[in-house]
């Protein structure tokens, strides 16, 4: 019984297992081409899983970044290294007097003073573009720095005039590299961020002019102007400190090849600012023409070089010449003053005997030298309205043409108030205004020549700072109104150039190296241009003829 069981169960398994193969074969008969589909499916499966690598660029991981801590920490530092670079460019109003007092100077070589800082700034301006496209930003920030925290300290120790403009020179060419702050500042911030944050860096400017002027409120007449210049090096000192928090350009790392470096700085700011980073590797192509100043004259950029740097002379020009001349007037009592005091009516000098009489700063020419500081922020709100509406072109023009205007109104006779008020405007006026230059020349420029091209505009206004002491300090001593009108000249020009700059540059993001498409952009401006020129031209003729008829009046 158990063996016929066994055989009967085998014989039950073989018909299942036939059954099944039959049933097979059907299916397989029926689909001739499911099999053939199938390995086709199979074949091109791989084909439809390949997809194309994600990417970014640098602009586009600083645009997803967006704005946030690290932005917040890098506008407090590099601002405060314009707190340093203001006090060391505004001591020049602040120790001319006291200097003309302890050296017996002439106007010539109280002049020389304000000269040699920016000869050396001049010098050092392109040498530290260029070893910044080359090298990096964060290293000529900190050696310039550097460089002139240590000299500065030096010059409170000069036994004589001719130790002391040489010491002066040397700072010069360190806070030419301190300038590279600006360039460093402005590639780690978004786009739409840069029109608000950048103006608001003078704050920072602000902030180190009334520190000098305080400092030669209270130290100078109790401990003299050396103890004012050692005291005046210590917020360099404690900038050198925190310089430690900012990383080295991502921009340039890129340019320089150095991608790890820059997706390590990239991914650092996000996680600063709780922020994420786009998908994707970050690949953008190395600059080999880095720090070439050929690019600055090639066709493409050779109309916007030339522009910009006359519109630099004239920033630089026109807002030493306003702190200056503000200096002069003050020291030497020239303003024509309705109501002025007993202070104010002691001239430098009596035409009876030729003597030249040292006439220091009393307290309420520091009040005049303090209220107009206060001119580089008040306006800042109409700054940034004019950069968002109007773009940087035509707000270029129109700052320069109303600071032409204020000019040639120093010449009219007011009151203390009204000089006050009039020197407040003028400060705010050129100061918008070099806002604006520093703005447009950071984003026009590619990252290959970003620095290099900072550092000739910085030279070339370094020639409008040296020209402008002796404009200023000894022109004034003789006209007044001949030594405002060549401000007044050279403000009416630069807003021609302005009006004929060949690209607007609000909102757009930060060029990485030369193309084509900036020359398409060139050619497309012509037109525009030449339409331009014509209601230019009118404009400053019109300004000429008003401003021929005001002298006329006044003389």
């Amino acid at each position: 019984m158990g063996s016929v069981g066994r055989q009967r169960r085998s014989s039950m398994k073989t018909q299942l297992v036939s059954a099944i193969q039959l049933e097979e074969v059907e299916m397989e008969v029926n689909n001739p081409h499911q099999e053939v589909n199938s390995l086709y499916q199979e074949v091109n499966k791989p084909h439809q899983e390949v997809k194309e690598p994600q990417t970014y660029s640098v602009e586009e991981a600083v645009e997803t970044i967006g704005f946030g801590r690290f932005h917040i920490l890098l506008f407090v530092i590099m601002g405060s290294a314009s707190i340093a670079e203001a006090m060391e460019i505004m001591l020049l109003a602040v120790v001319s007097p006291e200097i003309r007092c302890e050296w017996h100077l002439d106007d010539w070589e109280v002049a020389l003073v304000s000269t040699m800082v920016f000869a050396g700034f001049m010098v050092c301006g392109v040498l530290s573009g260029y070893v910044a496209d080359r090298y990096g930003r964060w290293k000529v920030v900190f050696g310039g720095s550097l460089w002139a925290a240590y000299f500065s300290l030096l010059t409170s120790f000069s036994p004589s005039y001719g130790w002391f403009i040489f010491l002066r020179l040397m700072v010069g060419c360190g806070v030419a590299g301190c300038s590279q702050g600006f360039v460093l500042k402005t590639e780690f911030i978004p786009a739409s961020y840069r029109s608000y944050l950048l103006p608001l860096a003078s704050i920072f400017w602000m902030v180190g002019s009334m520190l000098i002027i305080l400092l030669g409120m209270t130290v100078v007449p109790t401990l003299g102007w050396r103890w004012m210049i050692r005291l005046s090096v210590i917020p360099s000192v404690i900038l050198l400190l925190l310089f430690q928090l900012i990383p080295e350009s991502a921009r340039y790392n890129v340019s320089a090849g150095n991608v790890q470096a820059a997706v390590e700085t990239l991914q650092r700011i996000a996680r600063m600012n709780k922020a994420s980073m786009p998908p994707g590797s970050l690949v953008e192509p190395v600059v080999k023409d880095r720090g070439s100043w050929r690019l600055l004259i090639s066709p493409a950029f050779r109309r916007t070089s030339l522009l910009l740097w006359y519109s630099w002379f004239v920033a630089s020009f026109s807002y030493y010449g306003s702190v200056l001349s503000s200096s002069e007037l003050l020291e030497k009592n020239l303003l024509c003053v309705t109501d002025a005091d007993a202070e104010h009516q002691q001239k430098h000098s009596h035409p009876e005997d030729g003597l030249c009489y040292c006439i220091p700063f009393g307290f309420s020419d520091y009040q005049t030298l303090l209220i107009s500081c206060l001119g580089e922020v008040a306006l800042i709100p109409l700054n940034i309205f004019l950069l968002n509406v109007f773009g940087r072109k035509l707000s270029m023009v129109l700052l320069e043409l109303m600071a032409a205007l204020f000019f040639m109104l120093v010449n009219i006779c007011s009151t203390m108030l009204g000089f006050t008020i009039l020197l407040f405007l003028i400060r705010s006026l050129v100061s918008m205004n070099f806002n604006v230059v520093y703005i447009y020349t950071a984003e026009v420029y590619p990252t290959a020549v970003r620095s290099l091209g900072m550092g000739f505009c910085t030279s070339f206004s370094r020639i409008g700072g040296m020209i402008a002491p002796f404009i200023a300090q000894v022109l004034m001593s003789h006209s007044v109104i001949l030594a405002l009108l060549p401000f007044t000249v050279a403000c009416v020009l630069c807003a021609v150039g302005a009006f004929l700059l060949p690209i607007e540059t609000k909102g757009r993001a930060l060029l990485v190296r030369h193309c084509l498409c900036y020359c398409v952009t060139l050619r497309q401006s012509s037109v525009c241009d030449i339409q331009v020129m014509v209601v230019t031209l009118f404009h400053s003729i019109h300004f000429l003829l008003f401003t021929a008829k005001f002298l006329t009046v006044c003389m």
